[in-house]
């Protein structure tokens, strides 16, 4: 059986929502791998360590304008090697009062963005050699919370959606589901108390969990990984 190598570098990635969080890292975790990051962000350039990453600014929630974004960086780069999709959003709150525009919001940033992603991103996946789809979900994507539900119908939305996507693509590019657990970023910042991880609690680093989309981004053609699940060895949210 003929041994075939894993690829030298991580290649072209685009990473949405790469401007901060588990996006900036993963944004610099391919840099520093000798890849090509490309942040899809409506924030724009992330600073910190990954200041001087190639940034195209778009909302993935209006998924067209995601799409037309995706369609501008590969006609730059000449193809993509892969997309990870990071971006991602929540504001917990009871279903009867939590306003509509915002139920809708989460859905359309976490998952709709995610498919839009993807969608524009497929053709140029598709001419790579090593053409790979990481989706990003959440613990949350697979067991249920209260003051939850526009967040876990979203990742359960992209569970599925993935899920389903591998099976289409088998053979064609590689599609991994990514589980994370709670992380050590600024996502919980603005929640009120009773939402926000408890004093000492421990999360897992974004870099680390990082380094786990390299290892996905690694694997040598015909092999893959098909999902993730990455957390605290402390993670309450799993199993």
């Amino acid at each position: 059986m003929e041994h075939v190598s894993a690829p030298a570098t991580p290649g072209r990635v685009l990473v949405s929502g790469g401007a901060s969080g588990l996006g900036r890292a993963v944004a610099t975790a391919v840099r520093d791998a000798g890849g090509t990051p490309i942040v899809l962000d409506i924030a724009g350039a992330p600073g910190g360590d990954a200041a001087g990453i190639e940034t195209e600014v778009a909302d993935v929630g209006r998924t067209r304008d995601a799409e037309a974004a995706v369609h501008r960086v590969a006609v730059r780069y000449g193809g993509l090697d892969a997309v990870v999709t990071a971006a991602g959003i929540d504001r917990p709150a009871p279903f009867g009062s939590l306003a509509g525009e915002s139920w809708d919001r989460i859905v359309a940033v976490n998952l709709l963005g995610t498919a839009a992603v993807v969608r524009a991103a497929l053709p140029y996946l598709r001419e790579s050699p090593r053409g790979s789809v990481i989706t990003v979900a959440s613990t949350l994507g697979l067991r249920a919370v209260p003051d939850a539900t526009a967040y876990c119908a979203s990742k359960w939305g992209v569970v599925g959606f993935t899920r389903s996507l591998a099976a289409e693509l088998r053979g064609q590019v590689r599609v991994t589901l990514l589980i994370p657990g709670g992380m050590e970023t600024a996502f919980f910042d603005e929640r009120e108390d009773r939402y926000k991880p408890p004093p000492g609690a421990k999360l897992n680093s974004p870099a680390d969990v990082a380094q786990a989309v390299l290892f996905a981004l690694a694997q040598p053609p015909g092999c893959e990984l098909r999902e993730l699940v990455v957390a605290s060895s402390h993670e309450e949210s799993w199993p």
